[in-house]
């Protein structure tokens, strides 16, 4: 009997009885407290590959061969660069993509679509939340866990920051009850453009108040102040990341320092993906093989 009630409480503590991941919080994404052997993986966002892969230069079987070929655990895969987006793709091919991972032995960690809930007409955020929805559909029969969305970039006149995050939060909440209903968790980006800072994330959050958000952490979105600190403080609403490779520090782009990133990670809750994303110039191939032996390097050592 003393071990039927030692079952009990470890299911109550993972969340596996009724109700019992219920306790936390709707507004951040509960995790479990226990971060003794923490499990991170890599994965590698299709964004890296932009070029190419808008140009048609490389296909997305292309970019799958080549995250397998550097050891990457998962995949991120973005909409645009399915044919025919923003429309989804045919079930033939996301099973044809889906399958393509799995025998390469790849995860898809998460998928990501192009939005703008700044808008203030509503008929056209209605387009924007119905285009995340189609997606979060694509993303369930990919068996991606999240899918990535922005807040905005459009800044109406005569608008408050406050007045745009009211009807913000109120599209991310529908979102987050439709990618419930199909176990994907919507998942917002810090992109440095609506919402810039920590303090901002936290704002959206406690107006959504909904377990099925979270944050795809960009840590090279926090331009201003301290960006580890900013990291910290938004690490517990994480689903997802965006490890670039370079940081800015009070406005200041410098060279991300693994180690300490890693670490504040490692100090967290947080367990599973951390897609990679390289940016600016440069043949992608060379410098996605470099950044990905430095975050095996900082991950095996710190």
């Amino acid at each position: 009997m003393k071990l039927i009630e030692q079952r009990r409480q470890w299911l109550k503590m993972c969340g596996v009885l009724p109700f019992a991941g219920l306790i936390a919080p709707s507004f951040s994404f509960a995790r479990g407290e226990v971060s003794e052997g923490q499990l991170l993986k890599t994965s590698l966002n299709a964004y890296s590959f932009n070029e190419p892969l808008m140009n048609k230069t490389m296909s997305l079987e292309d970019l799958l061969v080549f995250a397998s070929l550097h050891h990457f655990d998962g995949i991120d895969l973005t909409g645009y660069y399915f044919p025919g987006y923003p429309a989804v793709p045919s079930d033939e091919f996301i099973y044809y993509i889906k399958r393509k991972a799995h025998l390469l032995g790849l995860s898809v960690s998460g998928m990501g679509v192009r939005n703008d809930f700044t808008q203030h007409n509503r008929d056209l955020r209605r387009l924007e939340v119905e285009r995340v929805k189609n997606w979060i559909v694509v993303a369930a029969k990919m068996g991606a866990p999240v899918l990535r969305v922005f807040s905005g970039v459009i800044i109406p006149k005569d608008y408050s920051w406050m007045d745009i995050a009211t009807w913000m939060a109120e599209d991310l909440k529908e979102c987050a009850d439709f990618g419930q209903k199909y176990g994907v968790i919507v998942g917002l980006q810090n992109h440095n453009d609506f919402i810039k800072t920590a303090e901002e994330v936290h704002k959206i959050f406690d107006m959504v108040r909904h377990e099925w958000l979270g944050l795809v952490l960009d840590i090279g979105s926090y331009r201003t102040g301290d960006p580890y600190e900013q990291i910290k403080s938004t690490i517990p609403l994480a689903v997802n990341w965006q490890i670039k490779e370079n940081i800015f520090e009070n406005g200041i782009e410098k060279k991300v320092d693994l180690a300490k990133l890693f670490n504040l990670i490692k100090n967290s809750t947080y367990k599973g993906y951390i897609p990679i994303e390289t940016l600016g110039k440069g043949d992608p191939n060379i410098k996605v093989a470099a950044f990905k032996r430095e975050v095996d390097f900082a991950l095996s050592t710190n």
